[in-house]
């Protein structure tokens, strides 16, 4: 570190205060579940989709009959979404919480694990703000 009129200037080999360290690998940990699950999600709830026009739209014949494997298939998925969602909120929350950012971006990340292909979309947007804000605090490890 070097002095200057105002105070110790850090220089740039200087390693960042482990509270900072730490708290750039939660935002990182943080970062890396909720892609994972914006993509499982979005995945999940295509499935839905898919199975909702086959169902509805085009009426394949079995998707409403008790016992037929693709009625019992579209229950699974349904199902499965279902709870798939509720992780990807807890892994939203986490990451919103860990950033500070504002209540408006919590509903929009909440809203894109409905909104087909959103959650695609926003990942990305998200991964990218959220980057940067890591790397201003504490730049990457090369």
């Amino acid at each position: 570190m070097s002095t200057e009129a105002n105070g110790p200037v850090p220089t740039p080999a200087a390693a960042p205060a482990p509270e900072v360290a730490a708290w750039a690998r939660k935002a990182r940990g943080s970062l890396r579940r909720y892609r994972v699950m914006a993509w499982v999600t979005g995945v999940m709830l295509l499935l839905l989709c898919v199975e909702m026009v086959l169902k509805y739209v085009l009426q394949v014949p079995g998707f409403n009959v008790e016992g037929d494997p693709r009625s019992e298939a579209a229950r699974i998925i349904a199902m499965v979404h279902g709870w798939v969602y509720v992780v990807y909120l807890v892994t939203v929350f986490d990451l919103w919480s860990t950033l500070r950012w504002r209540l408006g971006r919590l509903v929009t990340m909440a809203l894109a694990g409905v909104v087909p292909v959103m959650s695609f979309v926003l990942e990305r947007r998200v991964h990218r703000d959220a980057a940067a804000r890591i790397d201003a605090v504490v730049p990457a490890e090369a």
